[in-house]
């Protein structure tokens, strides 16, 4: 049903993501500013997103579009198609060049995921979704294959994924409770990507984000066959007049492994 959009989220993560690599690779000054404090903003933050916002401003000019780089237009509530763009989500692992970081693509309709993107430039992975159409990946080789969450439902041996940037005392705690062994620390939307395909089992996200870090994912991990919802155990919505993520969220490979503080 998102074909078309499906098809200019893929080509423009993959343009994106080269000339993000073309800076990883050469640049000795990325040109790192500040935004909101302590949020840096990268010259290949800025580059991936014109390369994004415009491509598919020009391939979609009825639809809207959210990007964490772009200046918002309060005109995009009134409309039932948004893309929501994160051009280089994982910032800071960019910057301390740990390879940890993606290029996310979004739709939204009537403010639910139907179509998602994650590209991870550093090793050519595409990882993408359309609504009741299934998650897939296609490596650098071009080979594809379909995802799946694990069936693990054993706490005991549960794999956690966590922040590798955003740590909070409510992640240490859950960890402590359930004596989770098994946890490693990951940046940007590459967590939901280890969810998907079966390589990790949870991921738990107190911390508050924003939309344009957790649509793409919201609709992979989802058509993976994964658990995706708001802290509070309410459905997640874009296209929001505050696009902040305040009740943060949880990705489960089976609701079996819903873990509570409480």
């Amino acid at each position: 049903m998102y074909t078309r959009e499906l098809t200019a989220a893929k080509k423009y993560a993959l343009k994106a993501g080269k000339a993000i690599m073309e800076i990883y690779n050469t640049a000795s000054d990325m040109q790192v500013e500040y935004k909101d404090g302590d949020m840096p903003l990268t010259v290949a933050d800025k580059e991936a997103n014109q390369i994004i916002v415009m491509g598919l401003k020009k391939e979609f000019p009825n639809h809207s579009v959210l990007s964490e780089e772009e200046k918002d237009n309060p005109c995009r509530l009134e409309n039932d198609y948004c893309f929501i763009v994160d051009p280089l989500d994982g910032t800071k692992e960019f910057i301390k060049r740990n390879d940890q970081f993606t290029v996310n693509i979004a739709l939204s309709y009537k403010h639910c995921p139907v179509m998602g993107v994650i590209y991870v430039p550093v090793t050519g992975d595409l990882y993408y979704a359309q609504k009741n159409y299934g998650a897939y990946v296609r490596s650098a080789d071009g080979a594809e294959r379909r995802l799946r969450v694990s069936e693990n439902r054993d706490i005991s041996s549960l794999k956690m994924v966590i922040s590798a940037s955003h740590e909070c005392e409510e992640i240490k705690k859950l960890i402590d409770k359930y004596k989770i062994k098994n946890f490693v620390k990951v940046g940007s939307s590459l967590k939901g990507c280890m969810i998907a395909s079966g390589v990790a089992d949870v991921y738990y996200r107190y911390n508050p984000t924003m939309e344009w870090d957790t649509a793409a994912m919201q609709c992979i991990t989802e058509e993976a066959g994964a658990v995706f919802y708001q802290m509070d155990n309410t459905p997640m919505y874009y296209n929001r007049k505050d696009s902040i993520n305040r009740k943060g969220f949880y990705i489960l490979n089976h609701k079996a492994n819903f873990l509570t503080l409480e």
